[in-house]
């Protein structure tokens, strides 16, 4: 039986959704459950969760991390698996995510890769590991460890109760995924793992208005978490010795 829930949070993305429940039904490791957090939709997407036989909930607080954040809370597998509307999971994917914690039992979380796979076929890859790249070499300067990346990641659910009410889910501006991975701190490890890669759309990174509103998202969730602990200091506990390593962590803390 699996130990994995799946969490989508989706706005008015009846037909991508339509797709990536499609690629989850066709997974070597069934989930434990699909949870689509509706969140608003004016269009079909909670009627394409239902027929695909998710688990619907409602989310009225627009907002990716509030959907997400209702995902989580709900789910009951000891392991919550993380998709976007648009990704679109290869059939090993689960299973993939699952042997990538048995192998790092002390891990609090996973991520991955992805491709565009709605750009140009020798463009999807290349554009993928210039933009991920960026993002996970910045992210891990600024949080002392891998961040998280939404559209391919996976969370031990103990570690996402212990951690839920110092992430920021009432803020609408704010990466989610990067809040929750400032939120787990410097003393838990987050596994990058290259084998689990996704597609993903591209639509994210078209207009330079998507493009501003990104790095203001990015600011905005620096500022409120560095608030708290600044960079310097996550360093500082990153480097520590594990025996120096505060006595309150938890059983899959690093």
């Amino acid at each position: 039986m699996s130990r994995v829930s799946v969490v989508i949070p989706a706005r008015d993305d009846a037909v991508l959704l339509d797709r990536c429940l499609r690629a989850l039904g066709r997974q070597t490791l069934a989930p434990a459950e699909v949870i689509v957090v509706d969140n608003a939709s004016s269009d079909a997407t909670a009627a394409v969760a239902a027929a695909h036989g998710a688990r619907v909930l409602a989310e009225p607080r627009i907002g990716i991390w509030a959907a997400a954040a209702t995902g989580y809370d709900a789910a009951e597998a000891p392991v919550i698996a993380r998709l976007d509307a648009d990704s679109l999971p290869p059939a090993g994917w689960l299973e993939a995510i699952a042997a990538a914690l048995e192998r790092r039992p002390h891990a609090a979380a996973v991520t991955g890769w992805g491709v565009f796979e709605d750009l140009p076929r020798h463009w999807g890859a290349p554009v993928a590991a210039a933009y991920l790249g960026a993002y996970y070499a910045l992210g891990f300067a600024a949080a002392a460890r891998p961040p998280l990346w939404g559209s391919n990641m996976a969370i031990r659910r103990a570690v996402w109760h212990d951690v839920r009410d110092r992430v920021h889910r009432t803020e609408r501006e704010v990466h989610d995924d990067l809040d929750l991975a400032l939120a787990l701190g410097p003393h838990r490890i987050i596994a990058a793992d290259p084998r689990l890669v996704v597609g993903v759309s591209a639509r994210s990174l078209r207009g330079s208005a998507q493009l501003g509103r990104r790095f203001r998202r990015a600011f905005r969730t620096l500022s409120l978490n560095w608030a708290g602990m600044p960079p310097w200091q996550r360093w500082a506990v990153r480097l520590r010795r594990p025996g120096d390593l505060p006595a309150r962590q938890g059983p899959h803390d690093g």
